[in-house]
């Protein structure tokens, strides 16, 4: 029974990705019909078909490599360029030029992508992530405000005794081990901090944060004891590793003063779940800067027989894999599966939306960059007495459009080995 729910639990997933995907390309799709622009093809998926059917001047279908989807936009590239320099550069972009006038005839006239008002073309590029990011939200509001999110509070939870290093597995003091300040101070567990080194304490974050800035620094703690207000002796914070927030897999250095805080279940509202967004965010944009490095150490991990990180990255494969182990895990209820699934799917989704921002080919943001580059050239060109500079020609970034896609084909490929080898486990 429980591997059935597994396979059930990945299946189902996969099929929200696919779902999610589907909704994206509809993002551009929608718009693009609304505003006349030609669109000839709608898929999940690349590669051989599976399945499709032709619905007007549009082919609706699947493909075999579940690795995202597409819709062709007719005439992505303005239909007529001038340019003063031939090189190879040049030469490859008529290329793809003459490629794209197959997909049109003189009667679409009019209906090609980059023939459409500027305004109209940031709309249609936009609409696929703004989707992810609706999605995004959508899914963590419901979590977050149905089923609750764990937040830290300012209220201590326990005091460790003593430092333990980061790099030793055992979690209990040892002698020659040195006392934590909170410990040294008696700070206890039930006390809530209300101020540190002045400065008044309004929430956990905030708290933290400070902690951590004040790195070896005198620390001045308050706290509420049992209804009255206690100034405990002064001290320093310590410098030790803790975890990093941008990569929690990770750790760097910074203040320390030795006690975890007690949590509670947060059911959040829009202003709260945007806020919870934006954390993980940063995370999203730190891990997707470093994509290609840690993706390499997925590889290294995987051909030396290192331990997998839970923060490591994973491709649709793995995710799939995560969401059916959660829903065969049977000590888990029902409401913890559905919570859990969501915040991965709301995660896989926000972390779409940052990368197709990116402002390269072949990411949507490439062509977004290529209309606002258009624009404020329109604009200089004006201000300086000039005609019409006439459309940019974005198939002069075709090359970058094909290493980029290369990268990712590789990343993609080793991500999805690394799942299927050894996954990511969370439970």
């Amino acid at each position: 029974m429980t591997v059935l729910l597994e396979i059930l639990g990945a299946l189902l997933f996969f099929a929200l990705i696919i779902v999610s995907v589907c909704l994206h390309e509809a993002g551009h799709f929608i718009p693009a019909k609304i505003f006349g622009i030609k669109v000839t093809e709608f898929f999940a998926g690349f590669g051989p078909r599976i399945w499709s059917r032709r619905r007007g001047e549009t082919e609706y279908g699947l493909k075999w490599i579940p690795a995202g989807g597409y819709v062709k936009l007719v005439g992505m590239f303005p239909p007529q360029v001038t340019r003063r320099h031939p090189n190879w550069l040049t030469r490859l972009a008529d290329e793809a030029h003459e490629a794209e006038r197959d997909d049109w005839t003189p009667a679409d006239n009019g209906r090609l992508f980059s023939q459409k008002p500027i305004w109209q073309r940031l709309i249609v590029m936009s609409g696929g992530i703004l989707t992810n990011l609706l999605l995004a939200f959508l899914i963590f509001w419901a979590v977050f405000g149905i089923y609750g999110r764990t937040g830290e509070t300012t209220t201590v939870a326990t005091v460790s005794e003593c430092m333990i290093p980061a790099s030793r597995s055992a979690s209990t003091c040892q002698p020659g081990d040195a006392e934590t300040p909170a410990h040294a101070i008696g700070l206890r567990a039930g006390d809530r901090i209300v101020s540190f080194n002045g400065t008044a304490i309004g929430s956990w974050s905030q708290l933290s944060e400070l902690i951590r800035a004040n790195r070896d620094g005198a620390a001045a703690v308050v706290v509420e004891r049992a209804g009255s207000t206690v100034r405990l002796p002064a001290t320093r914070t310590v410098l030790n590793q803790v975890v990093n927030r941008l990569d929690p897999g990770s750790t760097v250095e910074a203040g320390f003063l030795g006690f975890a805080p007690a949590t509670e279940i947060i059911h959040s509202g829009p202003a709260d779940t945007v806020a919870q967004m934006w954390t993980m965010s940063k995370q999203s944009l730190y891990a997707l800067v470093r994509l290609p490095v840690l993706t390499w150490n997925v590889g290294v991990d995987m051909v030396t027989g290192q331990a997998r990180s839970l923060s490591s990255p994973m491709s649709i494969v793995g995710a799939s894999r995560v969401a059916g182990d959660v829903a065969g895990d049977t000590r888990l209820s029902t409401g913890d599966k559905l919570a859990m699934g969501g915040s991965l799917l709301g995660s896989l989704n926000l972390f779409l939306f940052w990368l197709n921002v990116v402002p390269l080919l072949p990411m949507d943001g490439g062509h977004i960059a290529g209309a606002l580059y258009e624009a404020c050239k329109r604009v200089v060109w004006r201000m300086r007495g000039k005609g019409d500079p006439g459309p940019v020609d974005t198939a002069m970034m075709i090359p970058v459009a094909w290493a980029i896609g290369a990268v990712m084909v590789v990343m993609g490929a080793v991500l999805i080995i690394a799942d299927i080898v050894s996954p990511v486990k969370i439970l």
